[in-house]
This record gives C-alpha cells, structure tokens and sequence, in this order.
C-alpha cells in the first residue's frame, strides 16, 4: 500500500475555497519544518483527493452541461484517479450483509434506534464514506435517513461549535447506528497557522463534545482544508484522513454528477470525502441513487476504524501520514 503526504503548497493552489483536495500535503510549520513522507502502503493522490469548503456559503455558477462524464469545468480535484477506473466486481447484491436484530438506546425524544449491524467479508471491495462539517438537525438527519434505509455504516467529521443540543440528537442517533463519530476540528480554522496549545485546544473541545454524547473518544481527526504541518502533528494524538471528493458543497455539482462520481471512483479501500453541512439537500440525493448501485455490484461499506481494521492497518497517533484509501497490508 502506498501512502503520498499532503505539501500545504500544493492544498493552497488547489483549494482557496474549501479545504483542499490534494489531500496528501503538509505545509510548514511555524518552526519552518515539513512532515516527512512516509513509505506506507497508503495511496493519496495530489490531484483527486476532495477539498473542502472554506465557508458554507452557496456558489451559483451553473452546474457543469455533462454531469454524468465530466467533473466541473473549475475543478482538477474531481479527475478519477487510476484505482478507480477498475470497474466494480460484478458481485450479486444478493450477497450484501443483512443486519441483525441489535438495538441500540433512543435518542432523546425520538423513536429506539436498531443499530445497522452486518458482517465485512475481507475478500469483498469495501469503502468507506465519511462526512465533514457536520452535525446538524436536518442534513445529517437525512443522511441517516439514507443510511438506514439501504442498512450501511458511514463515518462523520465533527465541527466542534456545530454541536448544541439539537444537533447533538443527530450524533447520538449516528453513534447508535453503528456510525464512527470523528474529530474535524472546533472552528473549522487553518490549523497550520495555530500554535501548540492553540491546535491543542481546537482537538481537545471536540473530543470532550463527542465523549458527552457518545462516551467514546475519536481516534481519527481530518485537518481542516486538509493543512498540516509537523506542529499538528507533533500535538494531535490521532490518525490524520483525508479523501476523495466531488466537490459536494458547491451547490453547481448536481446530484447526478456527484452519484456518477461515487459510482465510477469506487474502488477497494477508497475513502470518499463528502459534506452534512446544513441544506446539502444534493449530496443527501446523491446517496440515494448511489448506494444501492454500489450494493448492486458488491461493494461493502464500512466505517473508518473498520476500515483500518479490514486492511490491517495499524491506528497510531505518532503516525505522519495522511490516508485518502488504504490497501491490504
């Protein structure tokens, strides 16, 4: 398995807008120090990993004429990387895990939630779908909705001041399903500009946030706008991810196009980066069309930590890598 590291150069070319797609980069730190690459077995491409928005603020460019074949005009990030182009097994869906009977506890005012319990077969192409920006009351509570209707498991990247009361039903509810709830930073700030105790604090808030809620703590952070440098990682105790996106939180990519593209980069060991910020109404109707046709030709879903878990990948917060897939080791 390889694994590329992000270069913070590269992240701030690509991705002004949102958090950056190359997703494998690290900008210097403070001290003028670059994290070092490493020879894992981590594949992170530079010119397809997703990117992330830097505000939630709606673009109104019209969305690309060929949604189904071609990314957005604006946007290199969305080309297929080599892995995905493998088509998928043709796998019968009749083969998809079914879910038992576990249920979980109720979230507060809301119905018994029955967790979305199923097998991972090692030798089945499995992904992994993650969600940044989140929680709310409404666009993360329609993502489980979809969630629970095709029974998958997903994994979701908190924003710390995202979190009250409300929204915090939604992570519960997540958590109870079966779902990883991850670390995406407090404010959502570039964190390679902060210092020691500054990086400290913004990873601390979340996993304080996520253990009231849950009583479990995150093992994994994604960096916002995927910028790092060895100061966060020399502080943050936490397996760093990243990701491949379409650029969901642009309001331009259609929900067609961002389905074609999960569809078509699907590939054993892809981490698919996407957005439950409030009102993606399209990225929660693109999940709908997708993963029924990614259950169709045999893929599996599974959370991150399962994920590494799957593929043998050892959870270590001294590691300097940053993983958009991973292959077996």
């Amino acid at each position: 398995m390889k694994i590329k590291l992000i270069t913070a150069a590269l992240i701030t070319a690509l991705c002004l807008s949102g958090c950056s797609s190359a997703a494998t980069s690290s900008q210097s730190s403070a001290e003028g120090s670059t994290p070092t690459t490493s020879s894992a077995s981590t594949a992170v491409s530079t010119d397809s990993t997703s990117s992330e928005p830097e505000n939630s603020s709606k673009d109104e460019t019209t969305a690309p004429e060929s949604a189904e074949t071609s990314a957005p005009e604006t946007s290199a990030e969305t080309t297929v990387p080599e892995s995905a182009e493998t088509s998928a097994p043709e796998t019968s869906a009749e083969t998809t895990a079914q879910p038992d009977e576990t249920v979980a506890s109720a979230p507060e005012g809301g119905d018994t939630v029955k967790r979305i319990d199923y097998e991972l077969d090692p030798s089945k192409p499995t992904i992994a779908i993650t969600f940044d920006d989140g929680p709310n009351a409404t666009t993360t509570m329609e993502i489980l909705d979809v969630l629970e209707k095709y029974q998958v498991r997903a994994s979701f990247f908190l924003i710390g001041t995202n979190i009250n009361d409300e929204s915090a039903k939604s992570v519960k509810r997540a958590y109870d399903l079966g779902c990883d709830i991850e670390n995406h930073s407090k404010t959502h700030s570039y964190m390679d500009k902060m210092t020691a105790d500054e990086i400290k604090d913004e990873v601390a808030y979340v996993n304080d946030k996520v253990k009231e809620i849950t009583g479990t703590t995150p093992k994994f952070f994604r960096p916002p706008y995927i910028a790092v440098n060895n100061t966060m990682y020399d502080n943050i105790d936490m397996t760093f991810i990243s990701g491949y996106g379409c650029n969901d939180w642009e309001d331009r990519v259609t929900a067609e196009y961002r389905a074609k593209y999960l569809e078509k980069k699907a590939a054993d060991g892809v981490i698919f980066l996407l957005h439950d910020a409030e009102g993606n109404s399209k990225t929660v109707e693109a999940l709908d069309k997708a993963i029924p046709i990614l259950l169709e030709k045999g893929f599996q879903f599974a959370t991150i930590s399962e994920l590494f878990e799957l593929k043998g990948v050892e959870i270590s917060g001294t590691d300097t890598n940053i993983y958009s897939e991973l292959n077996a080791q």
